[in-house]
């Protein structure tokens, strides 16, 4: 299929509908350069590459539940954090903490992994960021509080915020700017990280539905909404002023997003078994670049700024069983992860 290259107004005058055109050919740089199947019990959701300490953390709602944690370099098994049935997980490299997106919140030393404590929150965690700018935790949760802050360095509780919907992915410009996607809102909220309080509300038009990854250009300013519906799309925008600058089609059903300043690309995973790459070649133009065949599942991601890889888990999963109860709704009975199929992907060049 052919690229899509289309800058400025052009690109909305030959594409009415958001720019919603053929995506790009899976042919280019990046593959899957290794998969390590490290099995281990229970359900997961996102995957975090603490890049200083070199670790890969990938939460486990198993029996019990943990986080399981390997060297970045080699997939290796490095430790376990346990007791925490969690989400998602961030390491502040100033006070060399460890956070887990649980209820309790699960702190630990990040070296030698030791649990330190556990810290009381209401709401249901689940995403969770480290901002750098005063050394704050955030967990967030569907429903209320939307935004518990946590003080990295003692793990004080320091407030809530109401982001006025449900927050999925969020990031920072480390200068007291916070942008938190809202799933059920086709929204993107505004943080002042100083106050704790929203400032605005952006709108990600009729293409935004659904967004649950969010990646970010610090340096021009520009934020990359991955969203689900209609369906799935890649809406970009001005983070001064939420103006939308683009929106451009990637896989169904993205769940993580990431960008990589150094090569100048955001990354989406969609649960369709593929990577969408959108490549940055300046501030007013962008191109889906690569649509790299992943797996089946492998819906969120984390970047490895040392060496630009990226990093996915899924699982291989089968039909439920014949006679199996399906849930409430009128829904189908969900598939079943097949056991010990759990795996890390990781994407390069």
């Amino acid at each position: 299929m052919r690229r899509i290259l289309l800058t400025g107004i052009f690109a909305f005058a030959l594409l009415p509908s958001a720019g919603m055109a053929q995506p790009a050919s899976a042919a280019g740089p990046y593959s899957v350069i290794k998969t390590a199947k490290v099995g281990g019990d229970g359900a997961f959701d996102y995957v975090y590459a603490d890049v200083t300490g070199r670790r890969l953390y990938t939460p486990r709602r198993g029996t019990p539940p943990m986080v399981n944690v390997f060297n970045l370099d080699t997939l290796e098994p490095a430790g376990v954090i346990a007791n925490a049935s969690a989400r998602g997980v961030a390491v502040d490299p100033k006070s060399g903490h460890g956070f887990a997106s649980s209820k309790p919140v699960v702190m630990w030393d990040a070296k030698t992994l030791a649990p330190i404590k556990t810290i009381d929150v209401q709401g249901n965690p689940d995403g969770i960021m480290f901002d750098p700018f005063n050394g704050r935790v955030y967990i967030f949760s569907h429903a209320a509080p939307n935004a518990t802050v946590i003080n990295a360095a003692d793990g004080a509780v320091l407030g809530t915020i109401d982001l006025g919907g449900q927050p999925e992915q969020a990031v920072t410009d480390g200068k007291g700017h916070i942008y938190v996607d809202l799933e059920d809102k086709g929204q993107i909220a505004v943080v002042d990280a100083k106050t704790m309080t929203v400032t605005a509300h952006y709108d990600l038009g009729p293409q935004g539905g659904a967004p649950a990854g969010l990646a970010f250009d610090v340096k021009n300013g520009i934020l990359f909404a991955a969203c689900a519906e209609p369906t799935g799309s890649m809406v970009i925008l001005n983070a001064s002023d939420g103006k939308i600058l683009f929106t451009l089609p990637i896989g169904a059903r993205p769940d993580g997003a990431v960008f990589n300043p150094a090569t100048m690309e955001a990354f989406a995973s969609p649960r369709d078994g593929t990577l969408s790459v959108v490549k940055e070649n300046s501030p007013t133009s962008f191109v889906v670049e690569q649509n790299v065949a992943t797996k089946v599942g492998a819906k969120t991601l984390t970047l490895d700024s040392k060496t630009n890889h990226i990093l996915l888990i899924t699982a291989d999963y089968v039909d439920a069983p014949a006679g199996a109860t399906p849930p409430a709704g009128g829904r189908p009975a969900p598939r079943q992860m097949v056991p010990g199929s759990f795996s890390i992907l990781v994407v390069g060049k």
